[in-house]
Parts: structure tokens; C-alpha cells; sequence
């Protein structure tokens, strides 16, 4: 049983907790701890779980296994390194760094230190693109020829409590979403071997509508509108857009093209379905039924999984291996933009392994 220790209780943690606490029966909380007191006794008061002072004290705790790294962005490399110094594994939130620098130091630390660091997203994991996953690797939709993802909104100053971070370092449309689209896309089609990207900021300066930072005006320092294209190792294409520059759009959300059909992938923020495929014999996209377990909100998945593997000295899917390689990209799409030229990318992971249908539920 690997304990883990949460440093941030910020609005993500909710469903970690929970599904840690109810969901998961091989890791426990250890306890948890955040800059703002008031979250860290909201989640005691609410699971009774303990709370470390600050996250030095948690990190000279023993019997923590493995951290969990829920705080912002742009300081996701400052945790995770002291997390590694302080010998624990790690588990953290997207993206792995700000930067590609940053990934590559913590990469080549935890090698030096033989420790492992997971990451988000793992809702790849789930019942929705693992279905997928098995559609496209049993043939039904022939050769994989190219494949398309979108995710438009308008931002998040209207509803999010605190959005001025997502247009910051570390902010912005790809490397905040871009993680789910890119994660599910290496998962399904394989590395990704060459980018180019266009990104801009359509608007300087943002206005918050929600409370409680509601008419407080956001400098925007990061890309919003970002379009990417992608060469695959496998030699399919793909593309993707992100923005937080557009109200509505009728796109869909991933879509597989292939040579015998075509392949409507639900929404890689969530962990189940509709999964729809298109066969030319059919005429029409059909609902293909989700074949695979956790189709509800599983955060925590990855977290079990990276676990299990400590355990059985085995590998796991949420790893560094793929959270470095969507950094790579993500990061190639922006140099791309600056330098007007293809990038070729360094990593090249294998596909995680496919899921399990497990046979008790929380139990991998």
C-alpha cells in the first residue's frame, strides 16, 4: 500500500481525494498540505485525512511513498525537484514542467536518483479512448491515415474563481488542455516525429466576469490561439487547435481517420464516452459500446497504476517517458511559430500498454 502525500488542495484535489479515499483500495492518503491553510482543513474536515504544516514537513515524512504535485503550473518544477531530492517518487499534475527545460532537468534527475515521476493527464486511461484504443489496434477502421483534435472555448475569466494564472508562464490554451488531446492521441496513433506550429494572442488584456476578482483586467503574457500539425512515426498526420479566443464551435472533439472508416473520440477530459464509429458499409456514425471499466470521473487512475508499478517493479502509463513527449510537442508548436521551420522531435516513447478490464473495480 503506497501512501501519498498531496501538496496543493487547490479545486482539482477534490476528486483525487475522493477517489483515493473510496475508489482506489491500493494507495491511501498520507495526508495533505497548502499554501492557503483553509483548503488543507477544508479536505481534513471533509476526509478526516492529515495536515502537514508545509510541504518540507510532508517530505521528511517516511512513510510518504509518493507526492502529489497539484499545484500551478510554473511551479510544478519546484516541487516535484525538492520532492525528488528528498527521495519520493512523484505524481503531478499537468503539464510536467513550464518548459522543456524543465522537464528534461527533472527527467534526468529522478534517472540519477532512480525515482519515478507519473503525471497527468491519465483520463486516457479510462473507459472512452481505451474502447478506441481497441477499435483502432483490432483493424476496424483500416490504416490510420490522419487524425484532427479541437479544443475551443473562450477562456476561463468567466467562471474560474482565480483564472489569471492560465495566461501566464506556464498558462495558456495547449499547455492547459493540449495535454488531454496530445495524451490520447500518442495513445492511440504512437509518437509524434515532426511539428510545426502558428500560435498568437488574439487580445492583450482579458476581463474577469467571475467572483470573486470580477472587473479586475488580466495582461495576457502567453499564445491563446494556437494550431499545430503533426507528422506521426507511424506516418499518419494529425492536427490539433486550441484557443481560449472563441465563444462556440461545431467541431468535434478527436477524430481518427483510417481506410476502411473513421473514428469519433469522446472528450480526453473525461474518462468514458460516446465512442462513434463510421464504416462505409453503414453509411451513418454508430455508437460502438465502451468495452473497458472507469468511465466516470477516475482521477487518481495514473496515480494507482504508477503505484502498482513500484509495487510489481513493473512500468505504468501515466509515465514521464509520455508526459515528456506531449511537453516536447507542445513546446515545438510555439518554436515552430517563432521560427518559421518544421521541428523534429527528440523523444519517442513507446504506446502505454492498453488497459486491463479490471476485475474488481479499483483494483488494477
Amino acid at each position: 500500500m503506497k501512501r501519498i502525500g498531496f501538496v496543493g488542495v487547490g479545486a482539482i484535489s477534490g476528486i483525487y481525494l475522493e477517489n483515493i479515499a473510496n475508489v482506489f483500495k491500493e494507495i491511501e492518503i498520507a495526508g495533505v498540505c497548502d499554501l492557503i491553510a483553509e483548503r488543507a482543513e477544508k479536505a481534513r474536515e471533509k476526509f478526516g485525512v492529515h495536515v502537514y504544516k508545509d510541504m518540507h514537513e510532508m517530505l521528511k515524512d517516511p512513510t510518504v511513498d509518493i507526492i502529489l504535485n497539484i499545484t500551478r503550473p510554473y511551479e510544478h518544477f519546484d516541487v516535484t525537484m525538492a520532492a525528488l531530492e528528498a527521495g519520493k517518487h512523484v505524481y503531478s499534475e499537468k503539464p510536467l514542467g513550464a518548459t522543456l527545460e524543465e522537464g528534461v532537468k527533472l527527467v534526468d534527475r529522478a534517472r540519477q536518483l532512480e525515482l519515478k515521476i507519473g503525471g497527468a493527464p491519465d483520463t486516457f486511461m479510462g473507459a472512452g479512448i481505451q474502447t478506441c484504443r481497441k477499435i483502432i489496434d483490432s483493424g476496424l477502421i483500416g490504416t490510420v491515415v490522419g487524425a484532427s483534435a479541437f479544443m475551443v472555448c473562450r477562456g476561463h475569466e468567466s467562471w474560474h474563481p482565480d483564472p489569471e494564472f492560465y495566461y501566464k508562464f506556464g498558462g495558456g490554451p495547449m499547455l492547459d488542455m493540449g495535454p488531454y488531446y496530445l495524451s490520447a492521441l500518442v495513445n492511440l496513433l504512437g509518437p509524434v516525429k515532426t511539428v510545426a506550429g502558428m500560435a498568437k494572442a488574439s487580445f492583450e488584456k482579458r476581463l474577469i466576469t467571475s467572483q470573486p476578482k470580477s472587473g479586475t483586467v488580466i495582461d495576457v503574457d502567453v499564445p491563446t490561439y494556437i494550431t499545430g500539425m503533426m507528422r506521426f512515426h507511424s506516418g499518419a498526420q494529425g492536427t490539433i487547435f486550441t484557443t481560449f479566443d472563441a465563444y462556440a464551435a461545431e467541431v468535434p472533439r478527436i477524430e481518427i481517420y483510417g481506410s476502411e472508416g473513421t473514428l469519433s473520440v469522446p472528450d480526453p477530459n473525461t474518462f468514458g464516452g460516446p465512442v462513434r464509429l463510421f464504416r462505409p458499409e453503414k453509411g451513418e456514425f454508430l455508437e460502438f459500446p465502451l468495452t473497458f471499466g472507469y468511465s466516470e470521473n477516475s482521477r487518481g487512475l495514473g496515480l494507482a497504476d504508477m503505484a502498482k508499478s513500484l509495487e510489481s517493479g513493473g512500468s505504468f502509463r501515466a509515465s514521464s517517458e509520455i508526459t515528456f513527449h506531449v511537453l516536447e510537442i507542445m513546446e515545438s508548436f510555439h518554436k515552430s511559430s517563432s521560427n518559421n521551420a518544421f521541428v523534429d522531435l527528440k523523444s519517442a516513447p513507446s504506446k502505454p500498454e492498453p488497459m486491463k478490464k479490471p476485475e474488481i473495480h479499483g483494483i488494477l
